[in-house]
């Protein structure tokens, strides 16, 4: 097992980079439980102390210039350590900022580190001191192109040092709008929203004042600012900022339109509101900020979005996947937030391509790219070890209905409108019967039942099956125009597994289930697809 140190914030400090490490940790322990095992070194300071739980091992007072050799120290004499991954602010090291870089020089451990701001056109000290950094580091991680291409172009870092890994997002169990709407008391409402710990840089004001031209054309339209305030924030000028805003919406005649969310949510609650956001707004008027973690969690969450033109929205938004508007414009703002809300069909076809998007970045992706890196660094010949997922049936059944097994989703709902097909169904009952002789799951067999009793309503008295049925239980004129020897040797495949179970199922199940492969017989000797052939062999065998 190797240990990697990990030197971050952690909670439950508050802040985007805490939560980058929680997320990353729990998806590289997950996925790769016999082979990595991460342990945190804590951040702190004077004005950030924390209690925390046992996934941190060690503490680094950055207020304190010394402790940064006392942590390097314990770090090479810990002989359990193989390598350390630092998240890397600006600002979580700016109080020493020569002691941290004198510390990643005395690591004798390979480093990582991820930079989560790289600010292009440096000034000479800021890219000496970066250089100098980066020296001190065996890889480095960004997580955009943009990114990447400012430290080769802007610093002169070499190509092969630099790794892009996406930030991580998270695949979520879509819930129902309508419902969801309800429980949170917003019903019949336009949801816009925004999240995130409050600060200045979000620019909340942007979007106040691009509300009444909004409004004007969606009056129920309801405006979610969601967030408390940033700790840093209220410990240096307490709520000025939310207060600005509040006084804002007063003098703009808004407060039916706006509510505070004065909250830092937990991850499951955080999800549902912007499962019921219509359109998400991005209006960070930092165009230094690399990446958001508030804006990819948006984005797998089916949100429609409009933002400012940091990096990672550029590069996320491109090909229609968004909408962009300039830094504090709000004029724009409004402009683009009617077009959205104005267009059903275009932000449908947002919301598909931006969950397409995010697949390639679920959290588990991510969490392969930095093993894949961690055994490359660590010149680790052997392969990694996946640590699988325990099998779940529930989208099966969700997508189950009386009559079978439904065709397509929208998300991880069911979409009656595409009616069913033989094909899935003979699947289904595949994987069911697998699932069933594993695990013994008895809510198993309705369904297995269910799948049988469809492929008989598919079957036609020559023997052979159609694979088209509209919602309406009719078979469609698809039957007609598509080639249907796959499906029904599938069919035929399907059949044969479940007859090989013989004992593990009611008999009356079986035979019905040999009475119909017996009527394929002769319908058989027509079929020429060899991978159909090859289907019916396996399943007659």
């Amino acid at each position: 097992m190797t240990e990697i140190i990990c030197i971050t914030t952690y909670p439950p400090r508050e802040c985007g980079i805490a939560t980058f490490s929680d997320d990353l940790i729990h998806a590289i322990e997950t996925k790769f439980a016999c082979s990595f095992t991460i342990k945190v070194c804590a951040l702190a300071s004077s004005s950030e102390q924390h209690i925390y739980n046992d996934q941190v091992k060690y503490i680094l007072d950055t207020s304190k210039a010394n402790e940064y050799n006392n942590i390097a120290d314990r770090i090479n004499e810990d002989s359990e350590v193989k390598m350390v991954l630092i998240q890397h602010e600006f600002g979580l090291y700016a109080e020493h900022k020569e002691a941290f870089l004198a510390f990643v020089h005395c690591i004798k451990k390979p480093v990582l580190i991820v930079f989560h701001t790289v600010l292009p056109h440096p000034s000479l000290t800021q890219k000496k001191y970066l250089i100098r950094l980066i020296d001190g580091c065996s890889a480095v991680i960004v997580m955009t192109q943009t990114s990447a291409g400012i430290l080769e172009g802007d610093y002169g870092i070499e190509k092969e040092k630099i790794n892009i890994i996406p930030h991580g997002t998270h695949l979520v169990s879509h819930k129902d709008k309508k419902k969801l709407k309800a429980k949170y008391n917003v019903t019949g409402r336009r949801i816009l929203s925004t999240f995130g710990l409050l600060s200045p840089g979000k620019s909340i004001e942007t979007t106040l004042e691009a509300l009444p031209a909004i409004i004007k054309k969606n009056p129920n339209v309801l405006f979610l600012i969601i967030g408390k305030t940033h700790p840093t924030i209220i410990k240096q000028v307490g709520e000025t900022y939310r207060n600005m805003l509040q006084n804002k919406i007063i003098e703009l005649g808004i407060t039916h339109s706006v509510r505070f969310v004065n909250l830092y949510l937990e991850l499951p609650i955080l999800l549902e509101y912007l499962q019921l956001t219509d359109v998400y707004l991005f209006t960070s008027d930092d165009p230094n900020q690399a990446v958001s973690g508030t804006f990819v969690y948006a984005l797998s969450c089916g949100c429609p979005i409009i933002a400012t033109p940091i990096p990672h929205a550029l590069e996320l938004l491109k090909d229609n996947s968004g909408l962009i508007f300039d830094f504090n414009n709000s004029t724009q703002l409004a402009e683009a937030t009617n077009r959205l809300l104005g267009n059903e069909k275009l932000r449908s076809k947002m919301r598909i391509a931006g969950l397409q998007k995010t697949a390639a970045t679920a959290w588990e992706n991510t969490a392969i790219a930095y093993a894949h890196l961690f055994n490359k660094v660590l010149e680790k010949e052997q392969s990694l070890i996946y640590s699988l997922p325990p099998i779940s049936i529930a989208h099966i059944k969700r997508m189950s209905r009386s009559f079978g097994m439904i065709q397509f989703s929208k998300g991880n709902r069911p979409d009656i409108k595409t009616g069913y097909t033989l094909d899935d169904n003979v699947r289904a009952l595949m994987a069911l019967c697998h699932v069933y002789v594993r695990t013994k799951d008895p809510s198993c067999e309705k369904y297995i039942k269910k799948y049988l009793t469809f492929i008989r309503y598919c079957q036609q008295p020559d023997g052979s099956f159609l694979n088209y049925v509209d919602k309406q239980l009719a078979f469609t004129t698809q039957n007609a125009e598509i080639n249907l020897e796959d499906s029904n040797a599938r069919a035929i495949y399907a059949l044969g597994y479940f007859i090989s179970l013989r004992g593990k199922f009611p008999d009356v199940w079986t035979e019905d289930a040999t009475e119909i492969i017996e009527q394929t017989f002769d319908m058989i000797m027509k079929m020429k697809s060899p991978r159909s052939i090859a289907y019916i062999i396996k399943g007659l065998y």
